[in-house]
């Protein structure tokens, strides 16, 4: 992997699980980490100490997301927070990780379920990619984290998947628009991965079994899987790839 020591990065929902692993991961390569959180300082807190105690660096910023202006509110603390550590305000990478899941199929997924998923899977990202241009530095690195569900049809997440799907659309519009300015934009697609977002799913010995004989590797995922599959899109040996979906899944659902 290329050192990322000189650029920085933001990584949104980065308290715990995937975001968590992704933001230590980034730092560890060298990279000054932005650690948004939405609800949980607690948790963005214990990540950034997380990061110190193994030599990194890194800072929080707080933005609810899927809300009128939150992009814009986000920015304002990640420019802050660059401003008190006497850096640039500058963006090198952008993960947009932050998320979450509303279970129901065509029978009961609701308009609100729908409206809250598309607003924080779909909405956000874009805007926070729209607002994030100008700081974004020439040859930056732009990951977004999808989900194995765009590929397998699981229907008891209808709405999750179709925000998804669209987030991955964005993923191939932005690497066109931004390659002239050697941007690369692409999208990872986890599959089941052992964190405490749907650790209720897996309370079992039987239930973790069941989501672990998807993947062709019989386990379950964890989120240090996927953070290493961003730590190489976010890198410069990535510098060729762009506009694609990189599946993570442990060959899930082949």
């Amino acid at each position: 992997m290329g050192s990322l020591e000189g650029r920085t990065a933001l990584v949104t929902g980065a308290g715990r699980g995937i975001g968590r692993a992704i933001a230590r991961r980034l730092a560890a390569d060298g990279a000054l980490v932005a650690v948004h959180y939405g609800s949980d300082e607690e948790a963005a807190q214990k990540t950034v100490a997380m990061i110190a105690e193994e030599g990194g660096r890194a800072f929080t910023v707080h933005a609810l997301l899927g809300v009128h202006d939150d992009a814009r509110t986000l920015y304002e603390g990640f420019d802050r927070g660059l401003k008190e550590l006497g850096e640039p305000v500058a963006l090198d990478i952008l993960v947009n990780n932050a998320g979450f899941n509303v279970r129901g199929g065509v029978a009961t997924v609701t308009p609100q379920d729908f409206d809250r998923l598309m607003a924080v899977l779909a909405r956000a990202p874009l805007f926070l990619v729209q607002q994030g241009l100008p700081r974004l530095r020439e040859g930056g690195r732009i990951v977004n984290i999808s989900s194995a569900a765009t590929r397998v049809a699981f229907t008891s997440a209808l709405a999750y998947t179709m925000a998804k799907s669209a987030l991955d659309a964005l993923t191939r519009t932005l690497a066109k628009e931004l390659g002239s300015r050697q941007i690369t934009v692409n999208s990872v697609t986890p599959g089941f991965v052992r964190t405490e977002l749907n650790k209720q799913r897996w309370a079992t010995p039987e239930a973790e079994a069941a989501h672990a004989a998807l993947s062709v590797f019989r386990r379950m995922g964890e989120p240090k899987d996927i953070a290493d599959v961003v730590a190489f899109l976010a890198s410069d040996d990535s510098r060729w790839v762009t506009g694609q979906c990189i599946d993570a899944s442990g060959g899930t659902g082949l």
